[in-house]
């Protein structure tokens, strides 16, 4: 049984729990947070803290917490046994160099409290200073995906940029979208087999050959149409990412 410590409260913070609470052979012994009351939630569920100098022993320390306080917080650990890993698409490997035996863990999914994952459907990306580390970091992972990749700091970050791309700004479009809506009366929820038609595609056809669209058709008068109906904040959306498609399939504007 290996032991778990995790570091953060937010969501990933919350999936991993879950997860390997619900692995045979990990068990999560202790979450931490500097804030007390961010770990009320995780009391039902094993030991916290909120002193980092009163973390268990234990196999693994995961950090899932905000890039910019992952350098600071690995200066500020006690010598360890354990391996130390972050769970940051976009923080290299080396922000973990002072410590003995590190890593990466990084699972590439969108997660809300809210909202229930398939762990076992998620890729985790996962990197480590030794190889020893990395068969230990691989074998953590497959307890609870069947999906691990071994990926290197800058193809992480070149992955999480592409991952904006198409979680964060899709979602983003999507809000755009219901506001368009809501301002005409119209129901979003008309909207959601097209997107799900529109996600699926991607299963059989590269995204380039899935598109479609007034932009790929070079429709200038629907275009216009459309331009007139958006407000001034969201016209320059409109136009980027119709030159955007124009420019990658070989149109003009």
């Amino acid at each position: 049984m290996k032991k778990v410590v995790i570091l953060g409260a937010g969501n990933v913070a919350f999936h991993l729990l879950k997860a390997f609470s619900e692995a045979q052979n990990t068990k999560v012994i202790q979450m931490y947070n500097h804030r007390k009351e961010s770990l009320k939630y995780f009391e039902r569920f094993t030991h916290t803290t909120s002193n980092i100098n009163k973390l268990k022993s234990a196999d693994f320390y995961i950090l899932a917490l905000k890039d910019d306080v992952i350098p600071e917080i690995a200066k500020t650990f006690r010598p360890v046994k354990g391996i130390v890993l972050h769970t940051s698409g976009a923080v290299g490997l080396t922000a973990l160099h002072n410590l003995t035996d590190y890593g990466v863990f990084y699972p590439l999914q969108t997660f809300s409290k809210n909202k229930a994952v398939d762990f076992s459907q998620i890729p985790v990306c996962i990197e480590a200073n030794s190889p020893e580390n990395l068969e230990k970091i691989k074998n953590l992972g497959l307890n609870i995906t069947t999906d691990v990749r071994e990926i290197n700091s800058e193809q992480r970050k070149a992955l999480h940029l592409a991952a904006v791309f198409v979680n964060n700004f899709s979602n983003h479009l999507f809000a755009i979208g219901a506001e368009i809506c809501e301002d005409h009366q119209v129901d979003f929820s008309i909207l959601k087999p097209l997107i799900k038609e529109t996600a699926s595609k991607i299963e059989s056809l590269k995204p380039e050959k899935a598109q479609t669209g007034p932009a790929l058709r070079n429709d200038e008068k629907t275009i216009a149409v459309h331009l007139a109906l958006l407000s001034n904040k969201h016209q320059d959306i409109y136009r980027l990412l119709t030159q955007s498609i124009q420019e990658l399939h070989g149109k003009k504007l």
